[in-house]
Order: C-alpha cells, then sequence, then structure tokens
C-alpha cells in the first residue's frame, strides 16, 4: 500500500534522525573513558562477567512481565483502546490501531510519553530530596517508567507485547535507548535488522542476551548523579533541596525523553513498513 504524503514525511524524518545517529562519533574524552571502564571491568573474572549481566538480564525480563501483567498497565492499554475509538468506533484489539493512520497513533503515543516524562520528573524531584530510601529507589522506579513507556508506545501502534517476539522486541528498544549515543548505531541497527528479518509472534529467534559493558554506563551515571544529590542535598532554598531536587529531575527527564524518542521512531517505523507491504 502506497504511502500518504505525511507518512513519507515522517518516514523522512526518521531517516534523518538515523543519519544523525549514525554521524555520531565519540571525541578523546569518550574514547578514553570507555577504555578505562573496560579495563576496571575486565579484572573481575569472565565467569562473574557473564553471572552480573545475566542477573541484569533477568532482573528486565521479570520487570517487564511483572509491568505487562499489573492492573496498572492493563488500565492504560484500555485507554489507548478507548482513544483508538474516537477515531474508529469497531476497535477491538491492540492490533486493530494499525487500521488508523499515522496522526492518530502518532496523538495516542504522545499522550503516553507526556505522561511518562512527567512521572519522571516527579521521580527525580523526589530522589533529590536526597532521603537514602528514596534513592535507592530511584533506579528501579525508573527501569520501570521507562520500560513501561515502550510497551506502551509499541501498543499505541498497534504492536502488543505480550507475545514473546514482541516483548524481547520491546525490550531491545530500552536497551538500545539507554545506550550512550557513541554505542547506539550498533543496537539501532540490530533492530531494524531484525525487522526485516521472518518472524512469528510466538517465538523468538534471534539473540536474548542483551546487557554487557557497553550498558554499564547507564548505571553508573545513575550512581554519579546519587552522588552529586548527595553532594548538594544539604544546600537548602526555602528550606527545600531544590538544587538537588532539580538535578534528579532534570536527568531522569532527560533519560525518558531519550527512552521516548528512540521508541517513538522504531514503532513508527515498523507501522510504516507494514503499510507499505500490505
Amino acid at each position: 500500500m502506497p504511502l500518504t504524503d505525511r507518512e513519507q514525511k515522517i518516514l523522512q524524518e526518521i531517516r534523518e534522525w538515523e543519519q544523525g545517529l549514525f554521524s555520531n562519533e565519540p571525541n578523546d574524552f569518550q574514547l578514553t573513558y570507555e577504555k578505562y571502564l573496560e579495563q576496571a571491568f575486565s579484572v573481575l573474572p569472565e565467569k562473574t562477567q557473564r553471572q552480573f549481566f545475566s542477573v541484569i538480564d533477568t532482573w528486565l525480563y521479570y520487570l517487564h512481565n511483572m509491568i505487562q501483567a499489573s492492573q496498572l498497565q492493563q488500565d492504560a492499554k484500555e485507554r489507548i483502546l478507548s482513544s483508538g475509538r474516537i477515531f474508529h468506533q469497531e476497535l477491538e484489539k491492540i492490533e486493530d490501531l494499525k487500521s488508523l493512520d499515522i496522526n492518530q497513533l502518532q496523538y495516542i503515543a504522545d499522550q503516553q510519553i507526556a505522561r511518562h516524562r512527567m512521572y519522571s520528573l516527579i521521580q527525580g524531584g523526589i530522589a533529590g530530596t536526597g532521603g537514602p530510601l528514596l534513592l535507592g529507589m530511584d533506579i528501579p522506579a525508573m527501569a520501570v517508567i521507562n520500560l513501561r513507556v515502550v510497551q506502551l508506545i509499541a501498543m499505541a501502534y498497534g504492536f502488543e507485547t505480550n507475545t514473546p517476539h514482541e516483548m524481547m522486541t520491546s525490550l531491545k528498544v530500552f536497551h538500545t535507548a539507554t545506550l550512550p549515543p557513541r554505542l547506539q548505531k550498533q543496537g539501532w541497527s540490530m533492530l531494524i535488522e531484525e525487522m526485516a528479518a521472518e518472524h512469528t509472534p510466538y517465538f523468538y529467534e534471534g539473540k536474548e542476551e542483551m546487557t554487557d559493558i557497553t550498558w554499564i554506563d547507564l548505571p553508573l551515571q545513575q550512581l554519579l548523579k546519587a552522588m552529586v544529590i548527595t553532594l548538594f542535598k544539604k544546600r537548602l532554598i526555602q528550606e527545600l533541596p531544590l538544587i538537588s531536587m532539580g538535578i534528579g529531575a532534570g536527568v531522569n527527564y532527560q533519560l525518558t525523553r531519550k527512552v521516548t524518542v528512540l521508541a517513538q521512531k522504531y514503532y513508527q517505523l515498523r507501522y510504516l513498513n507494514e503499510k507499505e507491504e500490505l
């Protein structure tokens, strides 16, 4: 099916964004940082490294399934379908959303994106108060917020994430989006390769391991954020640690912004590719 002028424009925007992603070259500082990070981690035995990343992968799988099965996510799914019925009353399941045009789907996705960016902003502000418990809960809370919004963006474009293939795809979208910019192009290329390959929804035939040394940058950034918040939490303005709250809110917002931008580009591209094939 030929794409409309609007769909062609969005496809061109995705290609331009993609070119920017592939033209991102690391500077000397980033290369040096990456080198020392790998050297520091290589001190650990190889078996310990595998076990460490296996635990993270297992935790992400468990978290994904927990979010998917939660009543909160089921309610969000119904809201997405209700938003879709504004444009087409006969919608019954998530896959039916693909019958809507790209502007309508983008409107539905943007609602979820705006809501979860606000959640990240609030979560970062709360963590920025500097309480040990709140700081300790920040990384799990951000993982939930960002995994959840990837699932909801997928559903907004008609891709149900409760099948093995779509579950792994959404996890890999999340993983790629949270990589450093200099490494995202490799993850994006793998996503595009898997998009082009034939698959069945109930089986996933690709590589199931996700996290490795390249992903350790994200937890380190979150730990650095916690250290900076702890440093500034005693600097009160009107009896509130506004500086540390601002740091926490800003870092969390930017992370969710990065995740939602890549996730939306990916699922828009899948929607357009499937429409062209039809």
